[in-house]
């Protein structure tokens, strides 16, 4: 079975989400039989999307991890278009209790309206596992400043493959992605420069090395982490760790089978329309 990822946006926080250094637009994946996932569309990616020539109405279900920005401000446009603009009630939403429902000062982030445009919606809790279009996710703790993030084990064909989303780092935490081939960690500051409720290098070094994946993959970039480099940063990690370390750019793909293997998409600048487009 496929199972591929494409990176819409590697950067992420909020001044990378403000200045689009790189664009914050989640992951797109292709799973199964051709079944497609949007994990985190922030700011970018539909842009994205139209540079590869991808179609929305292609897409089956979504993930918003949490009730930030940078993870949901084009999901309702990916409803949108799972739904072909609102005229057929398919898809499915998953969603933190405060991308759903809101909780203190924290969303919701999806009106009711595109809430109720789609089969089916599920709130995201710890512990819970999921069937996803066939494909097995199991659901972790975080420690965020939305109290309400998850991170993601997803059980596939050919080993687990997980994004963690945005955490401080604990031993406890890293426990829960043991046996992870690919370990998609969000690395927004370099070396030790450690800001509130997220990785940094530091932190990577130190996950990595009680998780021992296959790949190791840095995403969420902040702006101070693009400045010094991230394909430094990745490779002083690999260094460090013995496990192959990348940082991806934007619209690179992970390609998940007996080989791992990442490439560039192929990108388009003309003036795309889908043909399912009225």
């Amino acid at each position: 079975m496929v199972f591929r990822i494409i990176f819409l946006g590697t950067g992420g926080g909020r001044h990378t989400a403000m200045y689009q250094t790189r664009c914050t637009g989640g992951m797109l994946v292709e799973h199964g039989n051709g079944k497609h996932l949007h994990i985190d569309p922030g700011p970018g990616a539909l842009t994205q999307m139209n540079r590869i020539h991808y179609d929305l109405t292609r897409t089956d279900s979504l993930i918003v991890s949490h009730a930030h920005p940078d993870h949901y401000s084009d999901a309702e446009s990916v409803i949108e278009g799972m739904t072909f603009g609102g005229w057929k009630k398919r898809g499915h939403v998953y969603g933190s209790p405060t991308v759903i429902s809101g909780e203190g000062s924290l969303g919701p982030c999806l009106s009711k309206y595109h809430q109720g445009i789609v089969k089916n919606v599920t709130v995201l809790r710890p512990g819970a596992v999921l069937d996803i279009d066939g494909l097995r996710t199991e659901l972790c703790i975080s420690e965020h400043s939305d109290p309400t993030n998850v991170g993601f084990r997803f059980c596939t064909d050919d080993g687990i493959v997980s994004y963690v989303s945005d955490t401080s780092f604990s031993e406890g935490i890293a426990k829960q992605y043991e046996g992870s081939r690919v370990l998609i960690l969000p690395v927004t500051t370099p070396d030790d420069l450690r800001i509130p409720f997220h990785l940094c290098t530091e932190d990577a070094v130190s996950f990595i090395d009680i998780v021992k994946p296959e790949l190791a993959v840095f995403i969420h970039l902040g702006v101070v982490m693009i400045r010094r480099d991230p394909e430094k940063q990745a490779s002083e990690t690999e260094k460090r760790t013995g496990v192959r370390t990348v940082s991806v750019k934007d619209r690179d793909i992970l390609d998940v089978g007996k080989v791992l293997s990442i490439s560039a998409s192929e990108t388009f600048d003309d003036e795309w329309i889908p043909e399912t487009s009225p």
